[in-house]
């Protein structure tokens, strides 16, 4: 079980956010606060495993606070505010997440998957500081340690000269919005889409459902030895790393158990790379938002197979960490925006 401590200075958010945040399996919030003192002394008192800190506070600002919090008694502070302009800012002053508060005319539910969508993606993150000497230091310093390279589990091979389009895409924090608004806007025919988001095994199945009703593809959480067919959507389980092959001329889903490649099982390295030797020239790999470096080795690969590469522009990223990282690879065709991103796909989709 993982304790929090919300810090906000609104009744009502604090009252919000805690009602929330308990419903989450393995989560419980243990205290709130409304301004940074008052969370000072319940931080001592509880030691939790996580903080949700508001910007806007009195007596001390979010942002003030969470970099004391970091400098003094470093651990995983999860920024939740109405101002989406600093959640870069944030970010360089050591929080691990950022969550845009309750948006106009946004419901309940809505807000909630956000939450939930980030809340479950740093378990792995608490877990590595409820397991090591209570630093940031050294727990960036175990994370950074772990990094296999996509060699460990698949080999690149050749392209092979595909005649078949295959579209894949990477994506991590944030990642669940994200692919609800591209998807919203697309339309058949189009090529197989094969998706590797960073979710935990048990909610990658729910999300393929949310997004099967939302568009006119099919949408399925994919399955080892799955045809892949036009038209249709495949979304890595939580715990296997999703790949594509060829079996006489046609392709395949391959789920590979192992290690975690670039950090993360399953790894968007894995897909790109299996993608590449898959279809070759005849791919687009699309990057969006995310943090670290996922995806950049196997994007790469593509881009020098001469894959179609894209990268989501930093402007709506809610972390621009794994494409600015695919960037500063040259491993990127093209920097584009979120709301023009599916119109890239219908496009490679028709020439």
């Amino acid at each position: 079980m993982y304790s929090v401590i919300v810090i906000d200075d609104s009744p009502l958010m604090r009252s919000i956010l805690s009602d929330m945040i308990s419903q989450l399996d393995d989560f419980e919030v243990v205290a709130t606060a409304s301004d940074a003192f008052e969370a000072r002394e319940l931080i001592k008192l509880h030691e939790p495993d996580l903080v949700t800190i508001d910007i806007n506070m009195p007596k001390m600002d979010g942002v003030t606070f969470l970099r004391n919090l970091m400098r003094l008694h470093p651990m995983p502070a999860v920024v939740i505010s109405t101002d989406a302009t600093r959640h870069h800012e944030v970010f360089d002053d050591g929080a691990v997440g950022f969550i845009q508060k309750k948006k106009i005319g946004e419901d309940d539910k809505t807000f909630f998957s956000r939450l939930e969508d980030t809340l479950l993606r740093l378990v792995f993150l608490i877990d590595r500081y409820k397991t090591n000497s209570g630093t940031k230091k050294s727990a960036t310093i175990e994370i950074e340690m772990v990094r296999n390279h996509p060699d460990m589990l698949l080999p690149l091979k050749p392209a092979f000269i595909s005649t078949s389009k295959v579209i894949a895409i990477g994506v991590s924090t944030g990642g669940v919005e994200t692919l609800m608004e591209i998807f919203a806007h697309l339309t058949p025919p189009l090529p197989p889409i094969l998706i590797t988001l960073h979710i935990p095994f048990g909610f990658s199945g729910s999300f393929a459902q949310r997004l099967d009703k939302l568009c006119p593809l099919n949408v399925y959480e994919a399955k080892d030895g799955q045809a892949v067919e036009n038209s249709s959507v495949y979304i890595a389980p939580g715990n296997r790393h999703l790949a594509l092959e060829n079996r006489q001329a046609k392709q395949y889903i391959k789920l590979l158990d192992g290690p975690r490649i670039s950090r993360h099982k399953p790894s968007v390295d894995i897909l790109f790379r299996s993608v590449c030797n898959a279809v070759g020239s005849k791919a687009m790999g699309i990057i969006l938002t995310g943090m670290g470096d996922d995806g950049s080795i196997g994007l790469k690969e593509m881009y020098d197979a001469g894959a179609l590469t894209v990268a989501q522009s930093p402007k709506r990223c809610v972390v621009f960490g794994m494409p600015n990282k695919a960037i500063e690879a040259n491993a990127v065709t093209k920097i584009v925006d979120l709301e023009d991103i599916p119109a890239k796909i219908q496009k490679f989709a028709e020439h």
